[in-house]
């Protein structure tokens, strides 16, 4: 497997064409390179260090690149893992990158191809490709894996609404516990799921326990413009992180 700093003239030449969905070009550097759709890309420096294949350039930040499904294809025809790592700070496949950049045409060309939709390695903790797409507030990604067969936490199925999930989560033979309710509480109240949310702290959340970035359900609710929620919220008392201890 070759192995190509990100500098490298090829892995720019082969990264512009994945990007600009240039098929002519990527079908070239394939050819004239044998080996390179299995190559890894190294980035040497900042937040992004670490190796990568080519299709989690296809999947990388902000997603929706033109072409991105033909050349999902073209890359998987031509050798390249569906299921490849991210060798650094993580390991998320390239499925677990489009799913967080709600790019969900990328997304089912990876699964068509042979993605592992329950690969962990998420960089929200360690999940699943669903964990960093409700994790991220990608809807529409989050949305079409549980279509396509996802298995859900109580913290997925609260986020996104999945009302008759929830309840077998908090009221089945094997009850959740407070600090699971109270974390799908957030989490109903980041995906601005009022009825999860009323459902939740009736069955003892914490009104207003600190989660993700040092945000209580009220600030979450605030941060993703869940109006409904928020009135709900204030109305029975939910203070901000800055009005705590």
């Amino acid at each position: 497997m070759e192995t190509l700093d990100s500098q490298d003239p090829l892995a720019l030449t082969v990264t512009e064409a994945i990007r600009t969905g240039d098929l002519p070009t990527l079908r070239q550097c394939l050819a004239e390179h044998p080996g390179l759709a299995t190559a890894r890309i190294v980035e040497q420096d900042g937040d992004a260090a670490g190796s990568r294949s080519l299709l989690h350039i296809v999947a990388d930040w902000p997603g929706h690149f033109p072409g991105g499904p033909a050349v999902v294809a073209m890359l998987v025809a031509a050798g390249a893992d569906p299921n490849a790592r991210f060798d650094g700070a993580h390991s998320e496949t390239p499925l677990h990158w489009a799913a967080s950049n709600n790019d969900v045409l990328v997304l089912d060309a990876l699964l068509q191809a042979g993605a592992d939709i329950e690969a962990p390695g998420a960089v929200i903790g360690g999940g699943t490709p669903l964990a960093d797409a409700r994790g991220f507030g990608q809807w529409r990604t989050a949305h079409r894996l549980v279509e396509l067969g996802a298995r859900t936490t109580l913290q997925d199925a609260a986020t996104l609404g999945l009302s008759d999930r929830v309840k077998v989560f908090v009221e089945g033979p094997e009850p959740a516990d407070h600090d699971a309710v109270t974390r799908a509480f957030w989490g109903a109240c980041h995906g601005g799921q009022l009825a999860t949310a009323a459902y939740l702290l009736e069955h003892g959340a914490d009104l207003d326990w600190i989660g993700y970035d040092d945000r209580t359900p009220l600030d979450i609710a605030r941060a993703m413009d869940a109006d409904a929620v928020v009135r709900w919220l204030l109305d029975r008392g939910a203070k901000g992180r800055a009005e705590l201890p």
